[in-house]
């Protein structure tokens, strides 16, 4: 049995609220074991993440993890936002450091994952499930692939129950990760993310910004099909689904889509792996 779980983000218009309500409806079909709501830097977007996650959860009946982050934001607040969480039955979350929030300058009290992690557990117990990230291609801001790397066993030993890897598309990078977490005693399942290719502009901002490597034989592939949406589509889907049997032959637990709220292409690679979830 492998563990499916789908991530969104909170939309912010009546037709992205439509959208997510179509691409939710569908991927229920694939008895996903949750699904996950991002959560952006800045305003009203931790109550929106809530918000998101609790009508999520309502409609499908399948748990849904909001994410929490934690830099920029003092304990006083962070402690209300589990409360809030407890009393509304949310029993996962994903935690993160996060981004600085737009317009402020304090880091807050816990700067690192792993503080949250630990402040989580001391605050609620076993309460919540949580999952964390890794990084098989190393954090961008990360000093070095060993800081990294030593920043991510603490996490895990801090509590958490799961790892979710940023996405790539070189596999051999996740494996000799999972080896190594291995040989360091982490004992928690580490589930690839995997990112849809279904728009190459797009695909490239994010790469650069979250420190995923694209391989140039895609890269150029992708340019050659310029502005041909479908054959982009169709050939994005076929690297992805096999790039996801090679990562489920070889031993990952299950698979984590950022859907980017669309269900279109994390549709098509589940059915073509024959896979369901938990």
């Amino acid at each position: 049995m492998h563990h499916l779980s789908f991530e969104f983000f909170p939309p912010r218009s009546a037709e992205g609220v439509a959208k997510l309500a179509t691409t939710r409806a569908k991927l229920v079909a694939f008895a996903p074991e949750f699904f996950s709501v991002t959560f952006g830097a800045g305003g009203s977007t931790r109550s929106l993440t809530l918000e998101t996650a609790l009508a999520v959860r309502a409609d499908t009946g399948v748990e849904t993890a909001p994410h929490l982050s934690c830099i920029g934001f003092p304990l006083a607040e962070i402690r209300e936002v589990l409360q809030h969480y407890q009393e509304a039955g949310v029993r996962r979350l994903v935690a993160l450091r996060g981004d600085m929030p737009s317009g402020t300058t304090g880091y807050g009290e816990l700067r690192h994952a792993n503080e949250l992690v630990e402040f989580i557990r001391r605050e609620t117990g076993d309460h919540f499930h949580i999952e964390v990230a890794a990084y098989p291609e190393v954090h961008p801001q990360a000093a070095g692939a060993s800081a990294d790397f030593a920043h991510f066993v603490r996490k895990v030993a801090a509590g958490a129950n799961g790892v979710i890897t940023q996405y790539f598309y070189n596999p051999d990078a996740y494996f000799r990760f999972v080896e190594r977490a291995e040989a360091h005693g982490v004992g928690v399942p580490i589930v690839p993310g995997i990112m849809p290719i279904t728009n190459f502009s797009n695909l490239r901002r994010f790469s650069a910004m979250c420190g995923a490597e694209i391989p140039r034989w895609i890269v150029k592939e992708l340019q050659d099909f310029g502005d041909d949406r479908s054959a982009i589509t169709s050939f994005g889907i076929d690297v992805t689904t096999r790039l996801c049997a090679r990562l489920i032959e070889g031993g990952a637990p299950g698979l984590h889509f950022y859907t980017m709220n669309q269900f279109e292409a994390s549709s098509a690679i589940v059915r073509q792996l024959g896979l369901r979830g938990s």
